[in-house]
């Protein structure tokens, strides 16, 4: 097994830093900590000039993202509804999370919910990329999380089960 230890970052595109540095910094609280700024896309060698900024989590991990210089934002996937693709950012209480909601409200950010999935509670709104994010708040059981945990595996095999059936 790959010895995985957890989430350095997620990237993705964005379409002007400042602006993006602004919503995850000034809104969000995550502290924009490490910037690469380059003219070749080191993996690839290809010539992209862009700006490769990070904003860190209490957890350590990161959010990251890229601003080619064009101003342009990641165009969204045409086969997958808008509200599939999207980060969840855990808060610490329901309270967290009402304020979450006040602050983004205030700032004119549409926020969706607050949404109870019986297990956690979630606000969800977008960032000036089109990036749906969702801000969650742990209400659920260690029981109830144990028993999913146990079922997990034959609840994925029955829909699997069912989607093959739906397909013949």
């Amino acid at each position: 097994m790959v010895p995985i230890r957890g989430l350095h970052h997620f990237a993705y595109r964005c379409r002007d830093a400042a602006e993006t540095r602004h919503f995850y910094e000034d809104l969000l609280g995550l502290p924009l900590v490490h910037l690469v700024r380059a003219d070749k896309v080191p993996s690839t060698g290809e010539d992209c000039p862009f700006v490769h900024i990070f904003f860190q989590m209490q957890d350590g991990s990161h959010l990251a993202f890229f601003d080619l210089g064009d101003n342009v934002a990641a165009e969204p996937s045409a086969n997958t509804p808008a509200w599939v693709n999207h980060i969840a950012l855990r808060v610490d209480s329901d309270s967290d999370l009402a304020d979450a909601k006040r602050r983004l409200e205030t700032a004119g950010i549409d926020v969706v919910g607050v949404t109870d999935h019986h297990f956690i509670r979630s606000i969800y709104f977008f960032d000036p990329n089109g990036i749906r994010l969702e801000l969650t708040a742990f209400v659920g059981s260690d029981a109830y999380m144990q028993a999913k945990h146990r079922s997990a595996r034959d609840e994925l095999d029955a829909w699997a089960a069912e989607k093959q059936a739906r397909a013949a």
